[in-house]
């Protein structure tokens, strides 16, 4: 029986994963804990650390870029200098929210610091053509620096 339940189970989260949440949660209000997909449901719990953990690098990676063009795409300032901060200050909003409801987090994002700004190179190269080697070899601050609202580059 119990095997039988799991297997329902399975095939509903592979059918219907919104009904399949829907269910583990009236399951869990319920205290019905026999009848939990405990592999899946560890599988989500795992999954929203790595989706959190990916958003915040993404907005670090984006922050970045936009604090180099601001600071290095000299034939664009002019025309999107406040398309530019505007962005800077999004990013930071929304990476100070993120800290705030996970503030481990800000160890992970020290760790992949330099991948971010490295990667943000590239996509400023990219759309800038300016070369590689017209950026700083290392990051342009530190985060602290990069997260503080009041802080943009010379």
């Amino acid at each position: 029986m119990a095997k039988q339940l799991q297997q329902t189970n399975q095939k509903l989260y592979e059918t219907d994963y919104n009904l399949w949440v829907l269910d583990t949660v009236k399951k869990l209000k319920e205290r019905d804990f026999a009848a939990l997909d405990l592999e899946e449901l560890i599988d989500e719990i795992l999954d929203l650390s790595r989706r959190s953990k990916k958003k915040v690098k993404s907005l670090l990676r984006n922050l970045f870029e936009h604090l180099l063009k601001l600071s290095y795409w000299e034939s664009e300032v002019e025309r999107n200098q406040f398309h530019w901060q505007g962005e800077i200050r999004n990013f930071r909003k929304q990476i100070r929210d993120e800290l705030e409801d996970s503030p481990s987090l800000r160890n992970y994002l020290q760790g992949v610091f330099e991948e971010c700004y490295e990667d943000a190179k590239e996509i400023v190269s990219d759309r800038s053509q300016l070369p590689l080697d017209a950026f700083p070899e290392k990051a342009i601050a530190s985060l602290e620096q990069v997260l503080d609202e009041n802080w943009l580059p010379e």
